[in-house]
């Protein structure tokens, strides 16, 4: 039994759905995207009521015309793809899988309309078309940093939820219920609010003693605000002087190069490798 035909045309179609080294897989690549793009659209459009409510039918038209089209793209890439299982199993597949599901899930529970928007997780199939992941290294530097920054965010943390239950305490012992400071949640909850400068206003401290309070308690949030940036900066800028390469120049005797660096990036000159 001849395979070759078939083994040929699975090669063709890897090449097309898997690689952009041919004009056939970038213009493959170029539809998808904007699949991708145009199927998002329309779950946020059609969120909005009076688009729903004129453009409803042809918005679920279009949506199963492209879940039709990720659901071919999908089976595609299962048949061709040299290990299947393990594609199925990775990120990127677990994400295709998803943004098919709802649409089928929703013909047989029709309480599952809610799960549609998971559609919304196709936009992560950009990274992949884009190959864009191969630029994500610098990500690495930021998640490093955080890690790093976890202590101290934590302990500042905890002491913002200290003076946040103290003022909590305070402004509900001295406004009470009559003022809109009906319990302690209530009060923790203006205290979140204005601390954070947010001030939603449905809640105002109305006694001379209640109003000092809080203008207080809006300096101590401008004044802490800025703490856990400062910590996450310092870390990242830590985190970057770490990823430098020690490696001198031997012509300028610069160091600081980047780590996948040939060349000086002053004078130009090639790095010695280490062997």
């Amino acid at each position: 039994m001849d395979v070759t035909p078939e083994l040929s045309r699975r090669e063709k179609l890897r090449d097309i759905i898997f690689g952009t080294d041919t004009k056939a897989g970038r213009y493959f690549d170029l539809g998808l995207i904007v699949c991708i793009v145009l199927s998002v659209a329309l779950v946020f459009l059609d969120t909005i009521e009076s688009v729903n409510s004129r453009y409803g039918t042809w918005i679920r038209i279009a949506e199963w015309g492209f879940t039709g089209i990720f659901t071919l793209e999908y089976l595609l890439r299962l048949y061709c793809s040299a290990k299947p299982w393990q594609y199925a199993r990775s990120f990127y597949g677990v994400v295709d899988l998803l943004s098919i599901l709802p649409s089928y899930l929703a013909l047989f529970f029709p309480g599952a309309n809610f799960t549609l928007v998971i559609r919304v997780l196709r936009l992560f199939r950009i990274f992949r078309v884009l190959k864009l992941l191969r630029y994500l290294s610098e990500g690495n530097v930021l998640l490093r940093a955080m890690m790093q920054s976890s202590r101290k965010v934590f302990l500042f943390f905890f002491s913002v939820s200290l003076i946040v239950m103290v003022l909590s305490a305070v402004m509900y012992v001295v406004e009470g219920p009559e003022n809109g400071f009906s319990s302690m949640p209530q009060s923790i909850y203006w205290t979140i609010v204005t601390i954070t400068t947010v001030g939603y206003g449905d809640i105002t401290p109305q006694t001379p003693l209640g109003q000092g309070i809080a203008a207080l308690t809006m300096l101590i949030g401008y004044s802490i605000i800025a703490i856990p940036t400062g910590i996450l900066t310092s870390e990242i800028s830590q985190e970057v002087v770490r990823r430098k390469d020690l490696r001198r120049c031997s012509n300028c005797l610069k160091s600081g190069h980047e780590l996948n660096a040939l060349y000086c990036d002053k004078c130009g000159s090639e790095l010695e490798t280490d062997l």
